[in-house]
């Protein structure tokens, strides 16, 4: 695997693209995940719990995850580029530039996810690089989420 230093900002905007990255392996919203995530953040609103209202009455057949839950899993997702970046004291997460929740996630489906290096800016701490990343429903065409998120890689 190539590896790049945080602060080789010529190599590291050579990633930058227009295309995404492979797919990572899947990962399973189940029920069970996402009635852990409405305890542990306290919506418990019936769309993502209720399971027989939502067979019921629900636009979507049945609950669907929480866009949040859908947005924690982002660490979680394994991908293989190619390239890693290393010699960084450690990785802050700086914040966002965008964020959209643009179709459900059904409880029991599988996601998976992409990214695209946008920008890779020198900062006096350390290398800032704004990665777009989208997730998608296994199969489906249109990304459940889309975030820009921007890493902070420390001296």
């Amino acid at each position: 695997m190539e590896q790049i230093r945080f602060d080789d900002i010529e190599r590291l905007r050579s990633k930058m693209s227009a295309d995404f990255g492979p797919w990572s392996e899947p990962i399973e919203v189940t029920q069970e995940k996402i009635n852990r995530f409405a305890d542990v953040t306290g919506d418990h609103q019936w769309i993502h719990i209720d399971v027989e209202r939502c067979k019921r009455e629900s636009p979507f057949g049945g609950p669907v995850a929480h866009g949040f839950l859908t947005l924690s899993l982002l660490p979680a997702f394994k991908t293989n580029a190619g390239w890693t970046v290393v010699g960084q004291r450690n990785m802050v997460n700086y914040g966002a530039n965008k964020l959209r929740f643009i179709s459900p996630v059904p409880a029991g489906a599988k996601v998976h996810a992409r990214s695209r290096i946008v920008s890779v800016e020198p900062k006096p701490q350390g290398t800032q690089i704004t990665q777009e990343t989208q997730v998608h429903v296994v199969g489906q065409d249109k990304p459940a989420l889309i975030y820009e998120g921007i890493v902070l890689y420390v001296k």
